[in-house]
């Protein structure tokens, strides 16, 4: 009823291929970003803002990047937090040692600097594939943390590795307070999410899925595993370095190896899974997801007056209940659900 077609005609190619062919979509997309531009900075507290809000955006940036490689290219990596890191401590340094240099061409940089380290550690995708690549992405991981703790050039001299941000300004306008953050934060992260949709369904990503689905059968036809696996983990990296640099400037405050621990690669791996592995909005509903339940969790266990350690751990046998949920009964995730549930508001009231 609610996203029917019904006196919607496509008339040129162009219309017959956007990305939200149903008007529906579009306004529902266009009101939900002029409310978290236009009043959310006004009505939501600093404290939503800066401590749920901004790292959902990140974290969705992350897991965007991950289901990038992961679910449109088919090779499984656990170094996220590593090309995370990488692009934080890249982007300080470019402010670092170029005064005058463009915060946002620090950030781009920085992504670029990730974007490399990722083709150099996807190189071993070419010859393996599953839980052996797995581990080998995990050997990123312990490298980049040993070299940012172990290199003092990286981290500026610093004993404990743990660097303060510099402030984000851009054309002389300060981003110094959660409000300006958050706004930065959702036109970056809008903005790449965009160019994310429209790549998957290029060229560039239609030869991700066809090495994902079968990577013989698409070197047969004319695709290159070599060039379009690196070209993944580039982009996947570039996008994960990104978000690392908005992670350390506009939430954390500091640059600090352990922020990007290996716990934060597997807590972005549980977001595409449970958010939908090879979708778009499933990375916005996984980090979502993923950020307001341990809030949730937290308020249930004040409420029931139980400690903290308890907590705790409660939050971590529902994150595994949930994935092992996910994996046997809908194992697209949350983005499958929502597009069954629109499909069903296609057809109410009459049966299907």
């Amino acid at each position: 009823m609610f996203y029917r077609e019904a006196g919607q005609f496509k008339t040129t190619y162009e219309t017959d291929g956007q990305i939200l062919p149903l008007r529906q979509d579009r306004i529902a997309l266009l009101a939900t970003l002029a409310v978290a531009l236009l009043v959310l900075p006004f009505v939501a507290t600093p404290y939503f803002l800066s401590a749920i809000l901004i790292p959902f955006l990140i974290f969705s940036l992350a897991a965007l990047g991950l289901n990038i490689l992961t679910g449109y290219c088919g090779q499984l990596s656990l170094g996220t937090a590593a090309f995370m890191a990488v692009g934080a401590f890249a982007s300080w340094n470019f402010v670092y040692r170029m005064p005058g240099l463009p915060i946002l061409a620090a950030f781009a940089l920085g992504g670029l600097c990730a974007a490399l380290v990722g083709i150099a550690f996807g190189l071993p995708s070419l010859r393996i594939r599953g839980f052996y690549l797995a581990a080998s992405t995990l050997a990123t991981q312990f490298f980049v943390v040993w070299c940012l703790t172990k290199i003092p050039a990286l981290t500026g001299g610093s004993a404990s590795g743990v660097i303060t941000a510099q402030k984000i300004e851009i054309l002389g306008y300060a981003f110094d307070t959660p409000q300006r953050k958050f706004v930065l934060v959702l036109l970056i992260v809008s903005f790449m999410a965009l160019l994310a949709k429209n790549m998957v369904r290029s060229n560039v990503g239609r030869s991700w899925m066809a090495v994902r689905d079968m990577d013989v059968a698409a070197e047969v036809i004319g695709i290159r595993p070599m060039r379009t696996k690196l070209l993944a983990f580039a982009v996947s990296s570039f996008y994960c370095g990104v978000a690392g640099a908005l992670y350390a400037f506009a939430y954390l405050g500091t640059v600090e190896p352990e922020a990007y621990s290996l716990d934060l690669s597997f807590r972005i791996l549980f977001m595409i899974i449970i958010g939908g592995v090879g979708s778009i909005l499933g990375s916005f509903l996984g980090a979502a997801f993923i950020v307001l339940l341990p809030v949730a969790l937290n308020m249930l266990a004040h409420g029931l007056g139980l400690p903290t350690s308890v907590a705790s751990n409660l939050e971590l046998m529902v994150f595994g209940a949930l994935i092992i949920f996910f994996l046997i009964v809908e194992p697209h995730g949350l983005a499958r659900l929502w597009q069954i549930g629109k499909e069903k508001l296609r057809l109410w009231p009459f049966p299907h």
